[in-house]
């Protein structure tokens, strides 16, 4: 079965990351590495009612990081581990302008 994460940014083609041999994380860690980098980043909730979604975190941690972040290959490949294991998908798309995630 396919494994990728993708990650759109307005003006540039996608980051793609290929998981297909990359050793899975575990979920219980990929939610603590994304609450991490949530709160290195400072990253704020997407909802006014403050309640964090993990594809919310997802998102906000993708845009916090930006182009700069995904450019150093160890922190994109740790994100897409991260991001596919919390989901619990093996193909995730981040639409960061849009704020959105699909399967």
């Amino acid at each position: 079965m396919r494994s990728e994460v993708s990650v759109t940014f307005k003006g540039s083609p996608p980051v793609r990351l290929d998981l297909n041999e990359v050793q899975p994380m575990p979920h219980d860690v990929a939610r603590w590495w994304l609450d991490d980098q949530f709160t290195q980043m400072g990253c704020e909730p997407l909802r006014p009612t403050g309640k964090l979604l993990t594809a919310d975190k997802v998102v906000v941690v993708a845009q916090a990081g930006g182009l700069d972040r995904f450019s150093d290959p160890k922190w994109a490949m740790e994100f897409a581990r991260a991001a596919s294991a919390a989901l619990g998908k093996p193909v995730v798309h981040v639409d960061v302008p849009g704020l959105s995630i699909s399967y």
